[in-house]
């Protein structure tokens, strides 16, 4: 088990930049695969981005391709979302996963962060 925490959040304007952090405890996080997933008010939660264990092997959802790319710090222990050219309908709460499936389901992930909430405005 993980403990994971999200921050980055923040309302921004539509095309600005935010960074998500999923900082975890645990010597071990190096090997998890750690998914972005988002939930808007009244919506599901929606996969985002997966990174495998190695931190070579990505997938996005269509929705995001080309504006976001995930990524790890090993060093530091921590994942990241990178978000450019967000909009409005970007706006959702933010959380990351840790599991042991490559998988862009939400049950394939035991461990989860808070959440950190991101707002895009006009």
């Amino acid at each position: 088990q993980v403990q994971l925490v999200d921050s980055g959040g923040g309302l921004v304007q539509a095309g600005s930049s935010l960074r998500l952090s999923c900082t975890a405890s645990g010597r071990a996080f190096g090997t998890y695969i750690v998914a972005w997933f988002r939930q808007a008010p009244g919506k599901d939660r929606e996969f985002v981005a997966v990174l495998s264990g190695g931190g070579v092997v990505t997938d996005y959802a269509d929705s995001v391709k080309g504006r976001f790319t995930i990524s790890r710090d090993k060093a530091k222990n921590t994942v990241y979302l990178q978000m450019n050219t967000l909009r409005p309908e970007d706006t959702a709460l933010y959380y990351c996963a840790a599991g042991w499936s490559y998988s862009d389901r939400a049950s394939a992930y035991d461990n989860w962060g808070q959440g950190t909430q991101v707002t895009v405005s006009l």
